[in-house]
């Protein structure tokens, strides 16, 4: 360190005496934008969006719906009904899930906003195959999102270089470039929007604050179900920075008790709302038959859950393997993935869109040092917030400063919406159908990008001037560098997969789809090769059995393909899709002539599985697969190359 260097502070960083500088030029114009100007909403708006096209924006004509995307958007009944010349009404988002489907059909996912959204803007892009809007409606989105974040932290603090490297930190930060840049995200981000704005809230007049509030609250939890951390962090912020948003009336336990009533009110409203237009068929481990048995703690969280009453989530162990795991090693699993999770905001060396099994396993035991890591990430801060936070109070009192103001209250908080804001998707409360996603950091990133940006800022007042903006530009530059590399895995569904099963080469999901993906467009050699990988990955998941044998029968190598359709056949006897795809091909090779010896594997396997459609399909086909040509044609699924079916 300069041994001449003055004494600053985190708030005074900015202070500093600057090097001469010319009165004009560029340097000057930044200067006077970024140093000098007082951050505004409309001042942040503009190098946010800028950046937010820089690092995510794809090329128009290049890409294509992929993934969710071809689900949620293009299958969606709702999101269609206005060009389709279905009835289904705009209010009717609040009485189907997120895929457009009626309560009795869900699988999960109740967010009406994103899908009011696309509906809205289906006649621009999603009609002609094209999701170059939709992608860049959650492109600008997040721009805003930044602009937001560098308007709360400048109330916050009141330092202009902790407001702007928060924005900048929120915004390049490469680890949500999956909310960003995939058109599904944009749950994700619009519910991010609504909590940026229930936290400005808290900076209006007492009267209005409650009723800001409870709307902003709405808006984040009508976009996505996790936005219900809002619920307890945002009275947290009202106690913690009252007097720093208000220093000439803080009223700190009042303005908190307002803010508590106005999210509780709001997410009360939400799910009674939700329960109404939306009545879901609860599962059977929230009956009260099964609640009466629990002990007492339990109880109370059941019939909590069973008040919320949550549409059936999808149960897929390929999907997310803690399924399968005991609370114990569920918690540990958890505690890996949160670790991970950290570490990729903090370092994104490897970004993926997908990380289903076995990618992510059970756990072999319970202490290793990535559970450990986690625990103590996940635990400390829970500990350590109230800690700051008495602390940055005492401070205030015998300093005569504001514990708005002070680092240790600002730490504490970022860290208790770290934690709190990720706690509903860890897979600890519930199960979800996904392991580990990298969107599940959105809402978390609110509080990584404020210690970042203090971090940054402390960087500056302790470390000579040109060597911290290196170090600064370095990382900054490497966060900027990663989202905008993963935000081309995005291009198309080749491209996307074909990055994935690199980037988590464990993941069988990842191959399959890979291999259906070359297949579509010939490249059989190529497909066999990523299904035989998948096979390898996961011996018992149905879907690589049947597609490796489907593979082979395509191939006309239809003696090696029997026996992974059979394997297949037994292990998903449910699947209509799988059974009626490789009944088909076996059919249109000519291997289910009617005194074909296969029929007898096959009528075995279907007498295994009475009731099951493994069982419908081989006994319809045998009697009606003249007439048919195989498969009844309204049980046959889509093609490779072919889009989702619409009806």
């Amino acid at each position: 360190m300069s041994s001449d260097r003055p004494d600053v502070t985190v708030d005074d960083a900015v202070d500093e005496p600057l090097p001469p500088i010319p009165k004009t030029g560029l340097r000057a114009y930044l200067r006077e934008y970024f140093v000098l100007e007082e951050p505004t909403l409309g001042l942040a708006l503009v190098p946010m969006c800028f950046l937010s096209m820089l690092l995510f924006t794809r090329h128009p004509l290049r890409t294509n719906f992929i993934f969710d995307e071809q689900e949620a958007l293009l299958a969606n009944p709702y999101v269609r009904a206005g060009f389709s010349g279905s009835k289904i009404g705009w209010l009717e988002a609040f009485r189907r899930d997120f895929w457009g489907l009626t309560p009795e059909r869900t699988i999960g996912s109740y967010r009406p906003l994103p899908d009011i959204v696309w509906r809205a803007l289906w006649s621009v892009g999603a009609r002609d195959q094209s999701p170059f809007v939709h992608h860049w409606v959650n492109v600008l989105l997040h721009g805003l999102n930044g602009a937001l974040m560098v308007l709360l932290v400048w109330k916050l603090t009141k330092s202009r270089p902790t407001s702007w490297f928060a924005g900048a930190f929120f915004v390049a930060s490469a680890v949500v470039t999956e909310a960003v840049s995939g058109v599904v995200g944009l749950a994700d981000v619009l519910g991010g929007t609504g909590a940026l704005l229930a936290l400005l809230a808290l900076t209006t007049r007492a009267w209005a604050m409650p009723f800001a509030v409870f709307g902003a609250t709405l808006v984040g939890l009508y976009s996505k179900e996790s936005a219900l951390c809002i619920v307890p962090l945002v009275p947290l912020a009202a106690l913690f920075f009252s007097n720093r948003f208000h220093p000439e009336l803080p009223m700190r336990w009042p303005r908190a008790l307002l803010a508590l009533m106005a999210t509780l009110g709001a997410f009360v409203f939400y799910v009674e709302l939700r329960r109404r237009l939306f009545p879901v068929v609860l599962p059977a481990e929230l009956s009260e038959e099964t609640i009466r048995g629990l002990p007492p703690a339990r109880q109370v969280f059941a019939k909590l859950l069973r008040w919320y009453a949550q549409p059936g989530l999808p149960r897929d162990p390929l999907n997310n393997p803690l399924i399968l795991a005991s609370p114990e090693y569920r918690i540990a699993g958890a505690m890996r993935v949160y670790a991970r999770g950290l570490g990729q905001v903090l370092v994104p060396w490897t970004l993926s869109g997908d990380y289903s099994s076995p990618q992510e396993p059970i756990p072999e035991r319970l202490v290793f040092p990535e559970s450990v890591l986690g625990a103590l990430a996940f635990v400390g801060p829970v500990v350590a917030t109230p800690v700051l936070g008495v602390w940055a109070w005492l401070r205030s009192r015998t300093r005569g400063t504001e514990a708005g103001a002070d680092p240790l209250a600002l730490i504490g908080f970022a860290w208790a919406w770290v934690v709190v804001s990720y706690f509903p998707v860890s897979n600890i409360p519930v199960l979800l159908p996904t392991v580990r996603a990298e969107r599940f950091w959105y809402f978390p990133l609110v509080g990584t990008s404020l210690l970042l940006a203090l971090w940054a800022v402390t960087l500056l007042s302790v470390v000579p001037r040109r060597i911290s903006l290196v170090l600064l530009g370095i990382y900054l530059g490497f966060q900027c560098g990663a989202a905008r590399r993963h935000a081309f895995d995005y291009t198309d569904d080749l491209v996307f997969w074909d990055a994935t099963r690199h980037a988590v080469p464990r993941s069988a999901k990842a191959h399959l789809n890979y291999s259906v993906m070359v297949g579509a467009r010939g490249d059989m050699e190529g497909r066999l090769a990523a299904n035989q990988i998948a096979f390898a990955l996961a011996p018992k998941w149905p879907m690589a059995s049947v597609y490796l044998g489907d593979t082979l029968c395509r191939m006309h190598r239809v003696q090696e393909a029997i026996p992974h359709y059979l394997r297949g056949f037994d292990l998903g006897p449910g699947d209509m899709h799988l059974i009626a795809l490789g009944v088909q091909c076996l059919w249109d090779e000519g291997q289910l002539k009617a005194e074909s010896d296969l029929w007898t594997p096959l009528r075995e396997i279907a007498d295994r599985h009475v009731g099951s459609w493994v069982k419908y399909i081989v006994d319809d086909t045998r009697w009606n697969g003249e007439e048919h040509h195989g498969v009844d044609p309204k049980h046959r699924p889509r093609g490779y190359n072919e889009g989702p079916k619409t009806e």
